[in-house]
């Protein structure tokens, strides 16, 4: 009964917007929470797009790329979705399982990336290489390379990403498990007393670095671009390491079936345009996957550019995530089961509180409207 009412939740925002556009399509585009805040690139692409379509773009949000998957394998093929937009390289095997998506029929031609890419149902339209972001004013010396971080003195604080909830914390499970293969359980355990949290996802991690709470926090190596660009601060940096570093790419897919399935494909077309990719370095600050006229930004020119980019086979992701995921939280211990209990704490104060709410405003209403009847 609780899923069933959780679905009729979730699908509210998609039956209301079908319903206030009566004269224009809607396009439905299953995404993240970060694509579509006010902050992000996902208002300019609707508004780029729609201007070109003569249609509504309807951002349907998920807390996380994993959210976006777990939706429509829910819905199955009587998804509203049109498009998912915000899966990576991590999850395709997993999502093409599925049988839900179809070919995105796109040329990749136009596409300028440093690495192969293939894919006939995934099409790319960002990426980025994973990195530990410091305050150079505040550690002068970070370590140059994984295992060096390892080897670090206990007094060197970081904040990573639960590889249970976050992308990033996928990519740093990855990453670790490149480095130092069957030895990934040790350097957990050897990390963990470095580490100060493991968040649910990026933006707490990221908060928490920002108000001194760590040395160091999992992020990307495009991060000091925004504070340099948005904020002109030059003091953060991401450490470059001499193994090299993870590589997130973030993909796009229309479902098979789709309700607009023109629409679809033409906003998959639209994707690797100018239109969409400009918004990119500077608005979801990833690099973009073609060349754009205008260049990067001259910031992106300061950035780390990895010795090596580490990307590994999305099959065997897909067979061993689960178990990696289960070593990692087996080292850390208390460590990394106590992000899950303390939002479940948090979930149940919330209720909690909200409840104490509307009892109080109900017991205001009746109290007034006994006082009206006087």
């Amino acid at each position: 009964m609780r899923k069933f009412i959780v679905f009729l939740f979730l699908a509210i925002p998609v039956q209301l917007a079908i319903g206030q556009s009566e004269s224009r399509p809607v396009l439905n585009v299953y995404t993240y929470d970060a694509f579509t805040s006010s902050w992000s690139i996902g208002p300019k692409i609707k508004a780029a797009f729609e201007a070109q379509c003569d249609c509504e773009v309807n951002f349907v949000a998920t807390d996380s790329s994993t959210g976006i998957l777990s939706r429509v394998q829910l819905e199955g093929e009587g998804s509203r979705a049109d498009v998912v937009l915000g899966l990576d390289n991590n999850l395709v095997v997993e999502a093409k399982e599925t049988g839900l998506l179809g070919p995105h029929n796109v040329s990749l031609a136009a596409l300028d990336l440093p690495f192969a890419w293939d894919d006939e149902t995934f099409l790319p339209f960002d990426y980025g290489y994973f990195a530990f972001i410091y305050d150079r004013e505040k550690l002068p010396n970070p370590p140059t390379s994984f295992r060096e971080l390892v080897a670090a003195d206990d007094s060197l604080k970081i904040l990573i990403q639960d590889p249970r909830s976050s992308t990033p914390g996928v990519g740093l499970m990855l990453w670790v498990k490149q480095i130092f293969g069957d030895d990934a359980f040790d350097i957990w355990r050897k990390l963990s007393a470095k580490i100060v949290t493991v968040t649910k996802g990026w933006s707490e991690a990221y908060s928490l670095f920002l108000d001194g709470e760590a040395d160091m926090v999992l992020s990307y190596t495009t991060s000091p671009a925004y504070h340099m660009i948005e904020e002109n601060k030059q003091q953060y940096r991401a450490a470059a390491f001499d193994e090299g570093h993870g590589v997130q790419i973030e993909v796009a897919a229309q479902l098979a079936n789709a309700p607009n399935p023109e629409l679809a494909q033409q906003f998959m077309d639209f994707i690797i345009t100018e239109g969409f990719q400009s918004h990119i370095p500077t608005g979801h600050w990833m690099y973009p996957v073609i060349t754009l006229e205008g260049g990067l930004p001259p910031a992106y020119g300061t950035l780390v550019k990895p010795a090596a980019s580490l990307l590994m086979d999305p099959r065997r992701v897909a067979d061993k995530r689960g178990e990696w995921a289960d070593e990692f939280s087996q080292a850390l211990g208390r460590q990394a089961t106590s992000t899950t209990e303390d939002r479940a704490a948090i979930g149940s104060t919330t209720k909690l509180v909200v409840l104490l709410i509307v009892l109080f405003a109900i017991g205001g209403l009746i109290g007034w409207m006994k006082w009206a009847r006087r």
